[in-house]
């Protein structure tokens, strides 16, 4: 008899996965001005102001998060608005398709996050404020919304990367009295030349528990090798290999405890190894 499981799991959204992907790349100082450049003509044009809004689409082959697939690899449509202020501070939306089989009821995914982005030479650092909403998703047996909000906090250096997030509150992706869950995301961006990078990652998952239940059952880790071709005009082209592993066969036999219109229940192993493409354009 196959294993059905009333709730799902965490993951982090690709947004953040983009964020911190930027801090990874190596800062390059601007090139002085010559010593004795000539003075500008009455007539030349004043250089653009570069806009602190940023706008991005992406169209992928299935919705990966934290290794697992949350679209139930089913294509995904993710598009997001971003703030970057000099100062450092940045505030931005981000929102894509999901399946009601991995989320139950649920349809879309909407982050709201911001924080402060800073350097110090060749290292990077960051703390980011993060709340993720699953509009309607609620698990009928009881009640239980997806909804949950974290901290991250994270270096970089060169290529390097590292940052940890932190549930801060009470429940985490449907699983209750989970305050303090914490997901590391360890990772480097090679840069290839030719508008290649090599993107490497690795992840593990640790679910808190602060009630009876034991949520250590949810724990998992996972890892991503893939690379990613930039173009000009803001077009990056990746793909990638993906896969998860929990601690436990929890995830085996995965699905949200409600029949189908065909009185079946779905069910899979939404962490199992898996190809993704995705393609993605800045404005």
């Amino acid at each position: 008899m196959k294993t059905i499981l009333i709730t799902s799991r965490a993951m982090l959204p690709c947004v953040v996965f983009g964020l911190w992907a930027g801090m990874a790349q190596a800062q390059t100082a601007a090139p002085a001005a010559p010593a004795a450049a000539p003075a500008a003509a009455p007539d030349a044009a004043a250089a653009p102001a570069v806009s602190p809004w940023s706008a991005n689409v992406t169209v992928a082959s299935q919705y990966i998060s934290r290794g697992f697939r949350q679209s139930w690899g089913r294509p995904a449509l993710q598009g997001g608005v971003d703030y970057a202020d000099p100062s450092g501070f940045s505030a931005g939306t981000w929102l894509s398709t999901i399946d009601k089989r991995y989320i139950e009821s649920g349809h879309e995914e909407w982050d709201l996050y911001g924080g402060y982005t800073g350097a110090a030479g060749d290292v990077g650092y960051s703390v980011m404020a993060l709340y993720y909403k699953y509009p309607g998703a609620v698990i009928s047996a009881t009640g239980t919304k997806f909804d949950y909000g974290e901290l991250s906090f994270g270096l970089t250096y060169k290529m390097l990367y590292a940052k940890y997030n932190r549930t801060v509150t009470k429940d985490f992706f449907g699983i209750t009295d989970a305050r303090g869950t914490g997901y590391w995301d360890i990772g480097a961006n090679p840069d290839l030349g030719g508008g290649y990078t090599l993107n490497l990652h690795y992840g593990i998952g640790r679910v808190a528990s602060k009630g009876a239940a034991d949520n250590s059952v949810w724990n998992w880790k996972d890892y991503k090798v893939g690379v990613s071709k930039s173009f000009d005009g803001g077009w990056t082209l990746a793909g990638a290999y993906t896969k998860a592993k929990g601690a436990t066969s929890i995830y085996d036999q995965y699905g949200t405890g409600v029949p189908n219109a065909s009185g079946n229940y779905d069910v899979s192993n939404p962490a199992r190894g898996t190809f993704v493409l995705s393609l993605n354009k800045v404005f």
